[in-house]
């Protein structure tokens, strides 16, 4: 309280929950015109989740969320018509597969709702990432990834994303890196004959890639034999358990990038694998096939240890 006066009035208080999202527009009817602007005006280091509605539209920008912006979330109205584009691709002007993306989050505590990140560079541009993800602990709900190669890169070792009911496709090693990443009932979709996976989990990390209960598909004109994953880095760790696999997925399943070497390093399983793309007598045989104990040891609470995130 202050006394003035004699009397007695109550102190301000400080801010605290925004009072509203901050609302993204291309037409103009919000307060922002581009997604980086809305970022760019939020609070940095909120404990809290500030808010950033994307309204439906196609939003042409390569967008970053620097680290400073904590606990952000985009929330498109529909992630079919909420669209976040843009066309870098390797060789084009000096880019590089990781200045490649349309978007690039290095916030820890991100989400996204309802939201396209797209690549258009094209289907022979070779490299060109759509999301890039430094950040830990970052969530996506109903979102779509889309593009080529290299269309998801999760960077770094020692983080951890969460993917639910997504939509993921794209062409060659289209969902890459060292994280810790579990996707929880997604659609995969291959748009060529070669690679989903291509983990480059560190040696030591115990998880890499986790994919829970999703469905793989393919565009069956140019993708009749796609494999489950290659080893990127030696350590790779890649694991399916109840999802579904279309016939596009070869017997065989896992490929060594090559080099026989990767086979006493990498670690590949399954567990109750179901569709036409199920083998497990003809996968590789440095494979592993899950008994119901092991599969256990891949409940979300293990593999994001103390993160609890909401399905």
């Amino acid at each position: 309280m202050l006394v003035l006066g004699g009397l007695l009035f109550a102190a301000p208080r400080a801010a605290h929950a925004q009072a509203g999202p901050l609302v993204v527009a291309a037409d103009g009817s919000g307060q922002f015109r581009t997604v980086q602007a809305a970022i760019d005006a939020a609070p940095s280091q909120s404990a809290r989740p500030v808010i950033i509605r994307l309204k439906r539209g196609v939003y042409h920008e390569k967008v970053v969320v620097p680290a400073t912006k904590s606990h952000l979330v985009l929330r498109g109205d529909d992630a079919a018509s909420t669209v976040i584009t843009y066309a870098d691709h390797v060789g084009a002007g000096g880019i590089s597969t990781p200045t490649s993306y349309s978007v690039l989050v290095r916030a820890s505590d991100f989400a996204a709702e309802n939201v396209t990140f797209e690549n258009a560079a094209g289907y022979a541009a070779g490299q060109a990432v759509a999301l890039h993800v430094e950040a830990d602990r970052a969530a996506f709900r109903h979102c779509r990834l889309v593009g080529n190669q290299d269309v998801l890169f999760l960077a770094l070792g020692g983080t951890r994303q969460y993917f639910r009911d997504c939509y993921i496709e794209g062409t060659t090693d289209f969902i890459f890196g060292a994280s810790t990443a579990v996707f929880d009932h997604c659609v995969i979709k291959s748009k060529k004959s070669s690679f989903v996976t291509a983990a480059s989990t560190p040696a030591g990390q115990a998880y890499g890639f986790v994919f829970l209960g999703c469905k793989l598909t393919a565009d069956t004109t140019l993708a009749k034999k796609a494999y489950l994953g290659r080893p990127w880095r030696p350590n790779a760790r890649v694991v399916y358990l109840g999802c579904e696999l279309g016939g596009h997925i070869v017997p065989a399943g896992w490929d060594n990038w090559k080099n026989p070497a990767n086979e006493q390093t990498a670690y590949y399983a399954e567990y109750r694998s179901t569709g036409p793309g199920t083998s497990p007598t003809g996968r590789v045989p440095w494979a592993h096939q899950l008994t119901a104990q092991q599969a256990k040891q891949y409940a979300l609470k293990r593999v994001l240890g103390d993160w609890e995130v909401k399905k």
